[in-house]
C-alpha cells in the first residue's frame, strides 16, 4: 500500500517527479540506516526487541507522512519512518527475519521455508495493493478530498505497523541468537564471499531503484491516466504472481539450481519491463508487467536461500546484514536520479534499470556458478 500510494500522493501534493524521487529515496535511505544497525547490534539488542522497535518507527512515520505536506517534512517522515516506496522487501525486518528461517529446516528444506516466507509476503503485498484503491473510495463515498483521503489512509497502514509491533511482542524466545556470545567472528573465507557477491548486488539494486512501486505507479498514472483503484488492482495481481513464482522457484531450483533459477529467469523480465515503455494503451502495458512480475521475483528465495547457505549458521545474520544494507542502499541512490530522468522523458528509468539488471544476471552467472550450495553438492557450512 506505501509503495503505491507514495509516489501517487507525492504527484497530488503538486511536487515534481524530482522532488518525489528525493523523498522516496530519503525513505530508501532510512531503511538502509535501519539495516545497518540490525546488522551489527541486532543480536546484542535482541532480535524481538529490534522487530518491535522498526514497527513502531514505521508506524509513526506513516503519521508524519500523513500530516506533512512539504517536501523537507515528508522527506524527514520517510527518512526517520523509513517509508519503502520499493513495494518490496520489509528493510531491516527482512535482515533479522531472513537470519531466523533457516535454522527452522535442513538444507534440503531451507528454500521451500524462505520461498513460503516471501509467498506470505507478496500476500499482504498483494492485499496493499488492494488498499490503494480506498482513497476513491472514500472520494466517491464520502466526498473526501484528493489528498485527505490518502492521508487517511496513511493512518490506516500507521494502525497496521502498529499491529506488527503487537505481533513482535509475541515471538518465541527462540527466534534470539542461540550461542554463548552475541558477538560472532566472521570468517574471511565469508567476508569474501559475502563482499564479492554484494558487489553484484550494487548493480542489481541501481536497477530497482530506477523501478520502484512508488515511481511505477507515478509511470501509469502519468502516461495512461490510470487512477488509483487501477494501479491498486494491477499491483495486488502482480504481487500474486509474485506469490504463485516464489514457489514456482523452489520448485526449479531443486532441477536447475539456485544461481540458474536467479538468472534464467530474471533477464526475460527485465526485457519485459523494457517493452512495457512502448505499449500504446494501458492494457497492453499492464499484461507486458504482469508477464514481468511472474518472472521477476524467482531470484528473491533463491537469492535469499544461496546466500544464507554459502556462510556458516552463525554468520547468517552479518551476511543478511551486509547484502540487505547493500542492495538498500543502491535502491536509496537511484530514485533521485530516476524523477530527474522522468522530468525530460518519462520512461527512462524503465531502460536503464532493466539494462542495470541484465548486466548484473550475467556477471552473477559467471562469478557464482560453481560455488555450490550443500544441496547442490557444495560444502556444508558447519
Amino acid at each position: 500500500m506505501c509503495g503505491i500510494l507514495l509516489g501517487l500522493y507525492l504527484a497530488r501534493l503538486g511536487l515534481s517527479p524530482a522532488r518525489m524521487g528525493m523523498v522516496v529515496g530519503a525513505g530508501l535511505a532510512g531503511n538502509a540506516l535501519a539495516m545497518m544497525f540490525a546488522t551489527v547490534r541486532g543480536d546484542a539488542l535482541g532480535r524481538r526487541r529490534m522487530l518491535l522497535g522498526l514497527a513502531l518507527l514505521s508506524a509513526l512515520g506513516g503519521i508524519a507522512a500523513s500530516m506533512a505536506s512539504d517536501a523537507l517534512a515528508l522527506g524527514l517522515a520517510a527518512l526517520f519512518g523509513m517509508l519503502n516506496g520499493m513495494g518490496r522487501d520489509r528493510g531491516a525486518s527482512l535482515v533479522i527475519e531472513q537470519a531466523i528461517l533457516p535454522a527452522t529446516t535442513d538444507d534440503q528444506g531451507r528454500t521451500r521455508v524462505v520461498a513460503w516466507y516471501n509467498v506470505l509476503q507478496d500476500v499482504g503485498h498483494a492485499l496493499g495493493g488492494l488498499c490503494a484503491a480506498v482513497p476513491e473510495i472514500l472520494r466517491r463515498q464520502l466526498a473526501v478530498g484528493d489528498v485527505e483521503s490518502i492521508r487517511f489512509t496513511f493512518l490506516g497502514y500507521a494502525a497496521l505497523m502498529g499491529l506488527v509491533a503487537m505481533f513482535a511482542l509475541r515471538l518465541s524466545p527462540n527466534v534470539e541468537f542461540q550461542g554463548e556470545h552475541a558477538r560472532v567472528e566472521v570468517s574471511p573465507e565469508t567476508k569474501r564471499i559475502v563482499w564479492r557477491i554484494s558487489s553484484l548486488f550494487v548493480l542489481d539494486s541501481l536497477g530497482g531503484g530506477f523501478l520502484t512501486t512508488a515511481l511505477l505507479s507515478f509511470f501509469f498514472f502519468e502516461r495512461y491516466g490510470a487512477s488509483e483503484a487501477v494501479i491498486g488492482l494491477l499491483f495486488f495481481g502482480a504481487r500474486i504472481l509474485n506469490a504463485v513464482s516464489h514457489l514456482a522457484a523452489a520448485w526449479l531450483a531443486k532441477r536447475i539450481g539456485l544461481v540458474n533459477t536467479m538468472v534464467f529467469t530474471h533477464i526475460p523480465s527485465s526485457i519485459l519491463l523494457a517493452s512495457v515503455a512502448f505499449a500504446p494503451s494501458f492494457p497492453i502495458a499492464a499484461l507486458l508487467f504482469l508477464l514481468r512480475e511472474g518472472l521477476v521475483e524467482m531470484d528473491v528465495p533463491t537469492r535469499q536461500s544461496y546466500v544464507m547457505a554459502v556462510v556458516r549458521p552463525t554468520e547468517r545474520l552479518y551476511a543478511s546484514g551486509v547484502t540487505s544494507l547493500v542492495r538498500m542502499s543502491a535502491w536509496a541512490v537511484a530514485p533521485t536520479f530516476a524523477g530527474l530522468f522522468m522530468q525530460s522523458a518519462l520512461a527512462v528509468p524503465l531502460f536503464i534499470g532493466a539494462g542495470f539488471k541484465i548486466t548484473y544476471d550475467i556477471l552473477l552467472w559467471g562469478a557464482f556458478r560453481r560455488l555450490k550450495p550443500p544441496e547442490e553438492g557444495g560444502p556444508t557450512a558447519s
